[in-house]
């Protein structure tokens, strides 16, 4: 058996390259490995957000009695979102004058509407209200109006 030397050239240029393409690569699994590490264990995050939400006091607002109204323009029209209020929530929100032109030209009006008077009933604030990405912007509208609209109705102790 006789053996051959094999001679290998290596250019300078390719190994700088190789050099840095590996540099790159070993980088890059470290920023990946560092963004998609968690911060903290699962277990004292949630301990910590749920200590936060029994420190703070629940604040109940009060509200005089009737209905509310605020305004609302939509592209040239003006809507009216009427708050039903009681005094410890509000119970329902409509809007008024709504035509068909409107609906037409904002078809999420009706649902964002209702979603709103359905969840209105389990939340304790109109801040809690979610609202699904289909209709945020709508939502956050109707929202707006019924904040507006509960200024005149929020009783300050």
């Amino acid at each position: 058996m006789s053996s051959k030397t094999k001679i290998i050239v290596l250019k300078s240029k390719e190994l700088i390259y190789t050099g840095i393409f590996v540099l790159l690569g070993v980088l890059l699994i470290f920023l990946l490995f560092y963004m998609f590490s968690p911060d903290k264990p699962a277990d004292e995050s949630t301990s910590a957000t749920t200590e936060a939400v029994e420190e703070q006091p629940v604040a109940s607002t009060t509200y005089k009695p009737g209905v509310y109204t605020s305004e609302l323009n939509l592209g040239g029209s003006s809507l009216m979102v009427s708050v039903t209020v009681d005094e410890t929530a509000v119970t329902h929100v409509d809007i008024t004058n709504l035509d068909e032109t409107v609906t037409a030209m904002y078809p999420l009006i009706n649902p964002s509407l209702e979603e709103i008077n359905n969840q209105i009933s389990v939340v304790s604030s109109i801040d809690n209200i979610t609202y699904s990405s289909d209709n945020k912007y709508t939502s956050i509208m109707i929202l707006e109006a019924v904040k507006n609209a509960l200024e005149d109705a929020v009783i300050v102790p």
